[in-house]
């Protein structure tokens, strides 16, 4: 039995594995089942793991700082999530770790909480991930609009823009509880600017900038350049005014992280309610978006319901081992991609790297200055922002999305990035429904409409004491006062009124309340009411709500030429008039 069939025993067996179904979505599985856990492919997964994990090594312990915990910490959470992400995540390709996406709202959770709030935060979200997975719930968290995406990670941007300010130039430490109140606070702190801080923030990020466009050297990760000429120089140039990890958080363990449970009580559970869902919706946005670019870039085809499993059991157990809160990463999964890998081998190596540099070469990142890590950040703001397309949107897309665009923007910077994704949801979906709704339309039919049912039932115009419309569109609670207005507008009262449903995909409970209501109003003026043409869908609802049995089975067709011809045969029998086909 060799190492592949033990993987796949392994897989099938486990827990997980008996909860999603009978058959296997791990991604680590489907690379099996695909040739691509095959020694062929060992070296150029390996390597891609190994440039990954060096990519890694100072975002994780950058991201870490900004959010306001240790930076060993951040290489915690990469190992953890990097490793449980490949192995049941449902993207190949995926790389896991922290993100610059959750600084904001991170740091907001330890300067309320603390530490031990954002772990049991974070595993909470952990498990509101795990359960999204299993209800299936991944595709549905695919559909928040562009416009909410690009203002919310605008906004972000700029919040972690101006929160690097402070290592950035050297500045004294400032307080402001909101966004603007720091940005005041730290404008009036630049006379305190520190020359040596901003000349090495400068240099860093230079090398972040120019070293990509140097052909020769363009596949050298510049983070990793960055930090190695920066500390190289503060270290060899004795710029001790200069603060850095040493300085500030007395270096990082050369060690692994010991198990700890933290401390959870009834109490924070409920007080971390609402940050562990903003964590898991955060969470699940940017690991999905993440698996759709690395989709694009590849040609692979993720499993969205999966991703979420593999990210819930990432930030359920990263807290565990010291780690904080973590989801795919755009940046480090592209870096993965364009490097060959192909696999979720890539990612478990991205993992081992880091376990290698913390075991052996941490002792040398106490030189390593904040103010690099900071131009690191400058770098990932910047990419964030999406400044061109937040531009291109405000230019081209429809007024109403770019309403949403900066109220979401706006909100994001000035209140809370919470409050921002859900307004800028909430008014995404009410101007949806405002646009379907003024999608339905109730038409009279006229004779021109009704043509060729009138040839062929011998009659040239529609009698007026048989009216007839039609719906065209979904009818749900926001077109059904459309309903109504125009079914009370109806000045002369027919004998039989004919509704056409054959345009109509759905229908709500509002919308047969709706006409219900029609039905019982119209029943007291003496007009018998006919349908027809309902889909399959509409029909079961009808039957459910008893439509069918209040206007009687009699009164209910499948297609509109047989009520039609009904109609008229009844309304002959009330008229003495019976139109006799002309012969030839």
């Amino acid at each position: 039995m060799n190492h592949f069939t033990i993987t796949r025993i392994a897989v099938r067996s486990s827990p997980i594995f008996s909860l999603c179904g009978c058959n296997p979505m791990f991604a680590f599985y489907e690379s099996y089942k695909a040739g691509l856990l095959h020694p062929s492919h060992w070296l150029q997964n390996i390597s891609a793991g190994i440039i990954v994990g060096v990519v890694a090594l100072p975002l994780a312990m950058a991201f870490a700082i900004a959010s306001g915990v240790k930076p060993e910490q951040g290489l915690y959470t990469a190992i953890t999530a990097g490793i449980l992400v490949s192995l049941f995540g449902g993207s190949r390709i995926q790389i896991a770790g922290p993100t610059g996406a959750f600084i904001v709202l991170l740091s907001g959770i330890v300067h309320q909480y603390g530490i031990t709030g954002l772990q049991i935060a974070t595993m909470m979200a952990g498990v509101i991930l795990f359960l999204f997975g299993l209800l299936k719930l991944g595709s549905v968290i695919r559909f928040i609009p562009a416009p909410v995406i690009i203002g919310f990670t605008s906004g972000i941007g700029i919040i972690i823009w101006v929160g690097q300010w402070q290592e950035f130039f050297g500045l004294p430490a400032v307080s402001g509880e909101h966004f603007h109140q720091k940005l005041i606070a730290l404008i009036h702190a630049f006379p305190h600017i520190s020359w040596q801080t901003t000349g090495l923030a400068l240099f860093s990020l230079a090398i972040l900038i120019f070293l990509p466009k140097i052909p020769r050297i363009s596949k050298i990760p510049a983070p990793l350049m960055a930090l190695i000429a920066a500390t190289s120089l503060h270290y060899f140039a004795g710029l001790n005014n200069v603060r850095t990890i040493g300085t500030a958080f007395g270096g990082i363990p050369d060690g692994l992280p010991d198990f700890a449970f933290p401390p959870v009580s009834f109490s924070s559970i409920v007080s971390l309610i609402g940050p562990a869902f903003a964590i898991a919706m955060l969470g699940a946005i940017e690991s999905l978006l993440s698996a759709v670019v690395a989709d694009g870039m590849a040609g692979t085809r993720h499993n969205s319901n999966q991703e979420l499993i593999g990210q819930g059991l990432a930030n359920l157990i990263s807290p565990l081992f010291g780690g904080i809160a973590a989801t795919g990463a755009i940046a480090r999964t592209a870096t993965n991609i364009r490097n060959g890998g192909n696999s979720p081998l890539s990612g478990i190596v991205h993992a081992l790297t880091l376990v290698c540099i913390l075991l052996l070469l941490a002792p040398l990142a106490t030189h390593i200055p904040l103010a690099t890590l900071s131009a690191i950040l400058f770098v990932v703001a910047w990419n964030m922002s999406e400044v061109r397309h937040f531009i291109k949107l405000i230019k081209r897309a429809p007024l109403a999305d770019v309403s949403i665009l900066l109220i979401t923007f706006t909100l994001t910077v000035f209140t809370d990035l919470v409050v921002a994704v859900n307004v800028g949801v909430i008014i995404s979906v009410l101007h949806f429904v405002r646009r379907m709704a003024s999608s339905v339309e109730v038409k009279a039919s006229t004779s021109h409409d009704l043509s060729a049912d009138l040839r062929e039932s011998g009659q040239k115009q529609l009698p007026k004491e048989i009216a007839i419309y039609a719906l065209e569109g979904p009818f749900f609670f926001a077109a059904a006062d459309s309903f109504d207005k125009v079914m009370s507008s109806i000045q002369d009262i027919p004998e039989i009124l004919i509704i056409r449903l054959k345009w109509v995909p759905f229908m709500d409970i509002t919308g047969l309340q709706a006409l219900e209501d029609m039905i019982l109003s119209f029943r007291q003026k003496g007009v018998r009411i006919m349908i027809s043409g309902a889909n399959s869908r509409v029909d079961y609802k009808l039957r459910r709500a008893g439509i069918i049995e209040l206007i009687g089975k009699a009164h209910y067709f499948e297609e509109f030429t047989p009520a039609f011809q009904y109609a008229l045969t009844q309304y002959s029998k009330h008229e003495d008039y019976v139109t006799v086909p002309q012969c030839v």
